[in-house]
């Protein structure tokens, strides 16, 4: 058991040189597997060095050495991020480049018109002998979940719901206009 603060950061060192001389050419090479740039490889290794003399976690360590899949794990979420930042960094740039437009928001007000025209549409076919169906097709349509999910969360067929929907599908094609493609 490590114990006092002293203690813990001279086991800490001794646990980090045990990492560099154990790990640190597949550490290196797992970097490097990640990134394809030895310059960044050698970049995230020092990082993971850095954050784990900071970090002075014992739970981070096994018996002489440290876990591995965390430091992979640490490597590999270190590049997405770098990348994420990188690419952040890249489209703000090009964006403030770009002329700004005037945004044309006609395509947004259609689209709109078309999302109110489903939900009357279905609200009306509620209080017909549609019901069922109409709602069968707003739980799918307006949900994350499959047709299989809200088969079973319902208690009915796949094959029912399928239906139900394409049948709803079909009545709405022929009683709402779509939005005109191109107007983007």
């Amino acid at each position: 058991m490590i114990s006092g603060s002293l203690e813990l950061e001279v086991e800490i060192t001794n646990r980090l040189g045990t990492l560099y001389t154990k790990h640190h050419d597949w550490l290196k090479s797992v970097a490097y597997n990640i990134s394809k740039n030895h310059e960044v490889s050698s970049d995230l290794v020092q990082e993971l060095y850095l954050y784990l003399a900071e970090k002075q976690n014992p739970k981070l360590f096994f018996l002489d050495s440290f876990n591995l899949k965390y430091c992979y794990a640490f490597l590999t979420s270190r590049y997405l991020n770098l990348v994420k930042r990188e690419n952040k960094n890249v489209y703000v740039t090009k964006w403030r480049d770009v002329e700004q437009d005037v945004y044309n928001d006609t395509w947004d007000n259609e689209l709109y018109r078309f999302e109110t025209d489903v939900k009357e549409e279905l609200k009306r076919l509620q209080n017909t002998s549609m019901w069922s169906s109409a709602k069968l097709f707003e739980l799918y349509q307006f949900s994350d979940k499959t047709m299989e999910e809200l088969s079973t969360d319902i208690g009915i067929s796949k094959s029912t719901t399928f239906l139900n929907v394409k049948k709803v599908k079909e009545h709405l094609k022929k009683t709402i206009k779509k939005p005109k493609d191109g107007l983007h």
